[in-house]
């Protein structure tokens, strides 16, 4: 996983010298740009607020822990069945027509998901709820890839990281506005993605046909073109998921009140939402690899610096930057899959990066959980600054490669 080498089938999927250079020329097509981002930010605030809705739900029935992680689950097992399922469909059906119809049945199983307050009957629809979401998603950041300008890669997919980080935050505070009883919470996740499908119909005339060129790409032969970029995801994935889980038994180990840790998860995700242009503007001065190492070296500081700082003011900065740089690497994988990758292959490493970022969320707190069990708290910053040593590593390892 050290290296992507190149090899004669990777040349296939690669972009030509002659098309970087015709496509730096292009036009930048803003109102099409608007709308992919809109797209995928409405989907992101309809994400945001499923999670923390359906636990509050569970958790007032008397569920165990155990349970509502095991329903949580279902949602990104359904990003990763379906992800390889994506680019068949697209050429088979063509992109807009996938994306649109996975979006009227995410709204269906979402009122189902209303209809219905059964544990058991929430599982199989929650992973469905996830297998149609996915598309929506994977589609629309291949369509934003696609027409983004090589010379503003950096700063579009930087804002358009900022927006959509910015969208599952308002998930959440959604329902504060509207409470987590009744229809009300869930018709505002159902109007979402009605409003996906309707944003998508206004901006397909203006969209560029989905990109069928090169030879047709599995997510599984993508995982031999880019293990690299995989990985990256994977960790910027455990990263966030872990956090956001278990953040709060760190913190309630050292005495901290719930609120304090709230705070400091919302400066977290603040950071996240807040910094994403500015690394992508990094990204274009240094190259999108030097930048992501540069996420990683300080999301590793971070960690060391985390048991040191918790008690004392610095941990709010330090927190806001994590929150930033973290997420940053998969704003870098992102930019490095435009660079990188065309066609067919830009549509399976899309639906790769899915499935690697479910895997991030499904795998790395349940392990980081085991290490703090047997460790101590402690071993939260030890878990993730394991993860971003073993990346720093791969980096440094493909850099060296790529100057010699």
């Amino acid at each position: 996983m050290t290296t992507d080498q190149q090899s004669p089938s990777v040349a296939t999927v690669r972009r030509p010298l002659r098309d970087i250079t015709l496509s730096q020329e292009q036009p930048i097509l803003w109102a099409a740009i608007a709308g992919t981002i809109a797209t995928v930010t409405v989907f992101a605030v309809a994400q945001g607020l499923t999670y923390p809705l359906l636990s509050f739900i569970l958790e007032r029935q008397g569920t165990t822990p155990g349970l509502i992680g095991l329903s949580a689950a279902m949602t990104p097992l359904g990003f990763i069945v379906s992800a390889p399922l994506i680019p068949v469909l697209v050429r088979r059906l063509g992109a807009a027509c996938v994306a649109i119809l996975c979006s009227m049945c995410a709204a269906l199983i979402l009122i189902a998901i209303a209809w219905t307050l059964d544990l058991w009957v929430w599982m199989p629809l929650r992973f469905l709820l996830g297998f149609f979401a996915n598309p929506l998603s994977v589609i629309s950041e291949t369509w934003l890839i696609t027409i983004t300008p090589p010379s503003r890669r950096g700063r579009i997919m930087g804002l358009y990281s900022s927006i959509v980080s910015g969208g599952f935050a308002l998930g959440p505070l959604s329902l504060r506005l509207f409470g987590a009883d009744g229809w009300p919470p869930f018709l505002i996740g159902i109007v979402a993605f009605v409003l996906c499908g309707m944003i998508l119909l206004a901006i397909v005339p203006r969209l560029p046909e989905m990109p069928h060129d090169g030879e047709a790409t599995s997510v599984g032969g993508f995982l031999a073109l880019a293990p690299l970029l995989l990985f990256a995801v994977f960790t910027a994935a455990a990263f966030e998921q872990t956090l956001l889980s278990l953040f709060a038994t760190y913190g309630a180990t050292l005495a901290s009140a719930e609120e304090r840790i709230a705070s400091l998860l919302t400066c977290f995700i603040a950071g996240n939402a807040l910094l994403q242009v500015f690394l992508g503007r990094m990204a274009e001065q240094v190259g999108s690899m030097r930048a992501m190492l540069f996420c990683v070296i300080v999301s590793l500081a971070g960690c060391l610096l985390l048991p040191w700082a918790f008690n004392s003011w610095l941990v709010w900065p330090l927190v806001f930057f994590w929150g930033g740089v973290s997420f940053g690497i998969y704003t870098m994988a992102l930019i490095q899959l435009g660079e990188r990758f065309a066609g067919q292959a830009l549509i399976a490493g899309n639906a790769a990066f899915a499935v690697a970022w479910g895997l991030g969320g499904m795998v790395a707190s349940p392990a980081t959980g085991l290490v703090m069990q047997c460790i101590g708290h402690q071993g939260l910053p030890l878990a993730l600054g394991f993860l971003s040593s073993v990346l720093v590593l791969f980096l440094v390892a493909k850099l060296r490669l790529s100057r010699s």
